[in-house]
């Protein structure tokens, strides 16, 4: 989803138009205060900001603090539109996260690529996320196993290094690709690298 977040209807409008001619969902956003009330979490398939710095209210660098401060950045990359940037402001803005910075006017396509890259950023995010709260549901001993698989231990050598017998290793092997919702160790390490 991309968000569009402009005090000016014909920037959102025009805005809106060329994302949703590349096939691009589309959520505009009159100010700051608006966004921030009317999104929750970032979506799982995706999600990006076009961010304008100067509105009425809460401004953009103030809703992009309030991003960082979600810890949504990462899956919902920010990036800022401006008629009236100066460089301090765009340096200290990619320092502290944004994806990119623009001013108007700006290329059409060369912000529609970044948007693409910001999505693509966004959707990685989102799976590395995922694969971390399935790790999290392993036990201790299930990580142990874990990871004695990924280096490349047969059942057997598992259990005589754990002490354990093959039967329980096997029973962990499959709490673990149940957990991590993989088949097989080869989808396992794929899903780890």
């Amino acid at each position: 989803m991309l968000h569009i977040v402009d005090d000016e209807d014909v920037i959102r409008d025009a805005l809106a138009w060329l994302a949703q001619s590349r096939g691009l969902a589309v959520r505009c956003h009159a100010g700051g205060q608006d966004f921030l009330a009317g999104v929750g979490e970032p979506d799982a398939d995706g999600d990006c900001v076009l961010l304008d710095v100067r509105m009425p209210g809460m401004n953009g660098i103030a809703v992009f603090d309030q991003i960082i401060h979600r810890g949504w950045l990462a899956r919902m990359p920010v990036i800022f539109l401006t008629g009236h940037g100066d460089v301090p402001m765009a340096v200290d803005s990619l320092k502290r996260g944004a994806f990119d910075f623009f001013e108007k006017p700006f290329n059409d396509n060369d912000l529609m690529d970044r948007v693409d890259q910001a999505l693509a950023a966004s959707r990685q995010a989102a799976s590395a996320a995922r694969v971390q709260a399935r790790l999290a549901t392993l036990s201790a001993r299930e990580r142990e196993v874990l990871d004695l698989i990924l280096a490349g231990k047969m059942n057997k050598v598992v259990a005589d290094e754990l002490g354990i017998s093959m039967r329980t290793v096997e029973v962990h092997r499959a709490h673990i690709f149940d957990k991590m919702q993989v088949k097989t160790a080869v989808e396992l390490a794929g899903l780890l690298k």
